[in-house]
Order: C-alpha cells, then sequence, then structure tokens
C-alpha cells in the first residue's frame, strides 16, 4: 500500500498533535513558523516567533550542529513547548513530528497562519 501525502500528515498529527491559536498564543512556548521567507514577507507574522523554513528544520534544531538556532535549541533545553505554525497546518504537522522525534515537545498550531488570522490574533506585516 502506497501512503500519500494525506496520510503522511494524518500520521504526524496523530504523533506530535495540535494546539488551538488561541491556546498558543501567549503561551509560555516558542512559536516556530517553517513558511519560506517571501511567504512570511507576503502574508506576515506572528510577533516574536522563531522563522526556520521546513527545509532547514532539522539543521536549525539539532543543538550540537553549527548550523543550530539558539532561539529553537533553548527550548529543548528548557523543555519549552514549541508550537509549529506554516500556512494552513500541513508543514507544520510534519515539522512537529520531526522536533518530536528530535527529543522537543512539538505541537502545531491548528489551521496554520490562516487559522491564526480567523481567530483574530494578530500578525506583523513589514
Amino acid at each position: 500500500m502506497t501512503m500519500g501525502i494525506k496520510d503522511f500528515i494524518a500520521a504526524a498529527m496523530a504523533t506530535a498533535g495540535s494546539i488551538s491559536p488561541r491556546d498558543a498564543h501567549g503561551a509560555d512556548a516558542v512559536i516556530l513558523d517553517v513558511r519560506e521567507a517571501g511567504e512570511l514577507a507576503q502574508t506576515g507574522r506572528v510577533a516574536g516567533s522563531v522563522h526556520v523554513p521546513r527545509g532547514f528544520l532539522e539543521a536549525r534544531a539539532d543543538p550540537s550542529a553549527e548550523t543550530a538556532h539558539a532561539g529553537l535549541t533553548e527550548a529543548l533545553d528548557k523543555n519549552q513547548p514549541v508550537y509549529v505554525l506554516c500556512a494552513s497546518g500541513a508543514r507544520a504537522a510534519m515539522a512537529a513530528k520531526t522536533l518530536t522525534a528530535m527529543g522537543y515537545t512539538a505541537r502545531s498550531i491548528e489551521g496554520g497562519l490562516k487559522g491564526w488570522r480567523e481567530c483574530g490574533l494578530p500578525v506583523e506585516t513589514s
């Protein structure tokens, strides 16, 4: 049996779980945005979020790597949750699963930035 992307996303959601945008907003957690830089420029970002594009996640989340992102790896050191955000939730689910496998406490934010906006939560634009 071949697995499609929907199967991978469902498995990722089952592994790491998710959190509502309202519960993620203001929580003592790192908000990790895994969208591409162009997406942030076009649609804005959550204030204070850490930006690591999905394609660079493993290298930036590994505390032993020269390319580690301190804003992310400090969450691992402090056992602080990481709530992952993308445009609609799919990449975030996959990223949260990856982070969980790397020892982080990670969950995807339901609905991504779209869900965040629909809840009326603030987004910074440049």
